[in-house]
């Protein structure tokens, strides 16, 4: 007979205990192997921003550097929680675009309109358990509504939210790859 499936939370629960337990084990590590370990960390994220950048560069989108920020600011020292924090900054770009988008097509420059939209960004990701989606969905729509830009609103906010898309996927890549190659060193070191 099959195990029964626990909830999602449940494993969400199990994840931020282990990510807990590898931040302290990574504390714990002498100077000089925290050195490595920032070192490696510092690659994955400026490898992951340079092709984000590159990216969008190639797409013809003219602030690929909103790519870069992205990968950088997801990259994290595993797959799982690159993928969390990729999903988080999907969700809250197109919420935060959306809405922003929204209010600028009605409200254009009103600041209380911009104000009101990014309330409920971040009130509607708390609904539904994004909390960190809340925080990328009031950036977003900071962006939208306060960075003067060109254009329609909704060419401007499609064209973030294909940056940050490739951001996080460029950073969900590179950190796949590199957790291959830790596999690999490690079970060569292993074997040895």
């Amino acid at each position: 007979m099959s195990e029964p499936r626990r909830p999602l939370t449940e494993h969400r629960h199990r994840l931020d205990l282990l990510a807990g337990d590898l931040l302290r084990l990574r504390q714990a590590l002498p100077p000089r192997e925290r050195l490595i370990v920032g070192l490696i960390h510092a690659l994955r994220a400026v490898l992951a921003a340079s092709l984000g950048y590159f990216a969008a560069s190639l797409l013809g989108l003219e602030q690929g550097f909103w790519a870069a920020i992205t990968a950088i600011s997801v990259s994290q020292s595993s797959y799982a929680e690159v993928r969390s924090s990729s999903r988080d900054q999907f969700i809250g770009a197109l919420l935060g675009g959306l809405i922003g988008m929204g209010a600028a097509m009605l409200w254009q420059d009103h600041y209380p309109a911009y104000v009101l939209a990014v309330i409920v960004g971040m009130l509607l990701c708390s609904v539904f358990n994004l909390g960190a989606a809340g925080r990328i969905s009031g950036i977003t729509t900071t962006i939208i509504m306060l960075v003067p830009h060109s254009g329609a609103f909704w060419q401007f906010a499609l064209f973030r939210l294909g940056e940050v898309t490739l951001g996080a996927a460029a950073a969900l890549l590179v950190t796949l790859a590199f957790d291959k190659l830790e596999r690999r060193l490690f079970a060569a070191r292993s074997s040895s």
